[in-house]
C-alpha cells in the first residue's frame, strides 16, 4: 500500500496527489489562533480543505484537531508531504518522525535549475529578467511568434472607457460553507480573533471552480492584460485574472495554464504582448519569488538598510477605510477589508508605497500582507513586499524603491478628482500624503539613495532646498500616525 499524501493547505488541486493514493488533510485550530487572519481568508482555506476532502471521499482523513503534531500522532501507516511552502512548515516537517518530504510541485522550475542558473550568473544581482529568459528557454515558452515583450510599466495606461466583459463565473456556496461560517462564527466567540469583513465566498475553493475562472479570464480578459495596468473606482478587476489566490492553494497547476495563454494567443484574439504578459507573471515572476525565498537563507532580510522603525498604525491594520480622507488608499485599504484582495497596482503604489515613505517596519508590513490577502504567502510576501514595496533586502529584487507622488498615482488611476487632497502640492494644506510621503522619504533616505534618478523623477520639490525639504519631513511626522 502506498504512503498517505499529507496535503497541505496550498496543495489542494489534482497534481499534488497520485491516482488512488490515501489523503490526509488537516484543519489546526492552533493556525488561526496565532495571528488574525482576514476573515475571508479563513473561510477559503478551510473550505477548500473540507471540499478537497468531499472529492476524495473515502481517500481522504480529514482530522480537526488544536495542532498538526496531534493530527500526525492519529495516523497509522507511512506518510509523506510535498515540500512545504515556507520555513517554519519545512522545519515542523523535519522534526516528524517517519514523515518523507518530497520534492516541490506547483512549480516549473526546480530547486537545482534555479541553483544551477543563479550560481553561474555571479557578475552581478540576480535579476527576474534574466532567470524569466532562461526559464522560457528551458520550458520552450513563448519562442516563435509570440515572443513579444510586455510593454513598459513605468506609467500606467488610463482607465478604460468601455468594458463590455461578462461576469466571471458565480462561486456558489453550499452546505460546506454554510458549515465553516458557523465554525468561524463559533471560533470568534471562543476569542479568536479576525480582521476584514465576512461576506460570501468570492474565490474558488476547488479545481472545477478555479478552472472555470481561468477559462473565463482566457476568453474574456486575457487581452487586455498587460503590465500597463491603471487603477479605477469603476472596475477593481480591470483585466485582473483574480486566480492567485487558485495557484497559492494548489488548485491550479501553472504550467497548463502556461500552455493555455500560449494556445489563447495564437487565435490571433489575443495581443502577443498581453500573453506575454501574463505568461511573464507565472512563469516569470512567481516561479522567481518562490525560488528566492529558498535560495536566499533568513538573513535575506535586512531592516537597516533604509531607516524603516516605526510601527503601523492601528488604522491600517484594522482595515480601517472609512477613516480615509484620501480617495486612493481609502479605495484599497477598503477593498483589502471587503475582499481580502487589491491588485498589484494597488498593493504596489498605495499600499506598500505609503508604508514606504513613512519608514514602517518591513517585516511587519510583508506579516499584514499575508494575514489580510486571500493570496497571501510567506515566500510572496517576503520577496515582494520586503523586497520590491520596502526595498529592505538590498536591491534582490529591485534596483529602486518602489516610491512614487500623487502625480504619478493621479496619472495612472481616476482617484485625485474627487479628493480632497492635491497631487501636486507637498507642503501646507491639502498636500498629497503621497507627494509630500516621498519628500519626506527622501530627505530621511537622501545619504543612501544618493542621486537617485529614478527616484528623484518622483520628488516634486527642489531637493536642494533643505529647508523646504525639512518642513515637509516636519509636517509629515506630524500627521505620521493618524489616518489620511
Amino acid at each position: 500500500m502506498s504512503p498517505r499524501r499529507w496535503l497541505l493547505a496550498d496543495q489542494l488541486g489534482p497534481h499534488f496527489v497520485d491516482d488512488d493514493q490515501p489523503v490526509l488533510l488537516v484543519e489546526a485550530k492552533a493556525l488561526f489562533r496565532q495571528r488574525p487572519l482576514h476573515r475571508q481568508k479563513a473561510h477559503l482555506i478551510l473550505s477548500a480543505i473540507r471540499h478537497r476532502a468531499a472529492e476524495l471521499g473515502e481517500r481522504a482523513l480529514l482530522l480537526r484537531t488544536e495542532t498538526f503534531r496531534q493530527a500526525l500522532s492519529q495516523v497509522t501507516g507511512a506518510i509523506e508531504v510535498c515540500h512545504p511552502p515556507s520555513r517554519a512548515a519545512l522545519r515542523f516537517a523535519r522534526s516528524v518522525e517517519g514523515l518523507s518530504i518530497l520534492p516541490p510541485r506547483g512549480f516549473m522550475t526546480s530547486f537545482d535549475e534555479f541553483a544551477q542558473w543563479a550560481d553561474g550568473n555571479r557578475r552581478g544581482p540576480l535579476r527576474m529578467a534574466a532567470f524569466y529568459r532562461d526559464a522560457r528557454r528551458r520550458h520552450d515558452v513563448l519562442l516563435g511568434t509570440l515572443d513579444a515583450p510586455p510593454p513598459s510599466a513605468n506609467r500606467p495606461a488610463p482607465p478604460p472607457s468601455d468594458r463590455r466583459i461578462p461576469p466571471v463565473p458565480e462561486i456558489e456556496e453550499d452546505d460546506i460553507d454554510a458549515e465553516v461560517r458557523r465554525d468561524l462564527d463559533r471560533w470568534t466567540a471562543e476569542g479568536i480573533r479576525f480582521i476584514g469583513r465576512d461576506g460570501p465566498r468570492r474565490y474558488p475553493a476547488t479545481h472545477a471552480e478555479a478552472d472555470a475562472r481561468l477559462q473565463h479570464f482566457l476568453r474574456h480578459r486575457l487581452a487586455g492584460y498587460t503590465r500597463q495596468v491603471p487603477m479605477s473606482t469603476q472596475d477593481h478587476v480591470l483585466a485582473h485574472s483574480q486566480l492567485s489566490s487558485s495557484f497559492n492553494l494548489g488548485l491550479l497547476d501553472p504550467a497548463p495554464a502556461v500552455r493555455a495563454a500560449e494556445a489563447a494567443g495564437r487565435t490571433g484574439n489575443v495581443p502577443p504582448a498581453a500573453v506575454a504578459s501574463f505568461v511573464r507573471q507565472l512563469l516569470g515572476w512567481r516561479e522567481f519569488l518562490w525560488q528566492l525565498y529558498w535560495y536566499f537563507d533568513p538573513a535575506y532580510r535586512s531592516p537597516n538598510w533604509l531607516i524603516a522603525n516605526e510601527p503601523i498604525p492601528d488604522w491600517f491594520l484594522n482595515l480601517e477605510a472609512d477613516a480615509l480622507q484620501a480617495h486612493c488608499m481609502s479605495d484599497a485599504l477598503g477593498a483589502v477589508r471587503d475582499r481580502a484582495w487589491a491588485h498589484h497596482a494597488q498593493r504596489l503604489l498605495l499600499l506598500g508605497n505609503y508604508g514606504l515613505q513613512r519608514g514602517w517596519r518591513p517585516a511587519e508590513l510583508a506579516d499584514w500582507f499575508q494575514r489580510a490577502f486571500v493570496d497571501g504567502a510567506d515566500w510572496v510576501m517576503n520577496a515582494t513586499v520586503i523586497g520590491m514595496s520596502q526595498y529592505a533586502d538590498l536591491a534582490r529584487i529591485d534596483t529602486r524603491p518602489y516610491a512614487v507622488s500623487g502625480v504619478q498615482i493621479d496619472d495612472g488611476s481616476d482617484y485625485c478628482g474627487n479628493c480632497c487632497y492635491d497631487p501636486v502640492r507637498d507642503l501646507g494644506e491639502g498636500a498629497c500624503p503621497y507627494t509630500a510621503g516621498i519628500a519626506a522619504f527622501y530627505q530621511r533616505n537622501r545619504a543612501r539613495l544618493g542621486g537617485d534618478a529614478r527616484l528623484l523623477e518622483h520628488v516634486t520639490s527642489d531637493v536642494t532646498d533643505k529647508d523646504r525639504l525639512d518642513a515637509i519631513a516636519a509636517q509629515e511626522a506630524k500627521r505620521a500616525s493618524t489616518a489620511p
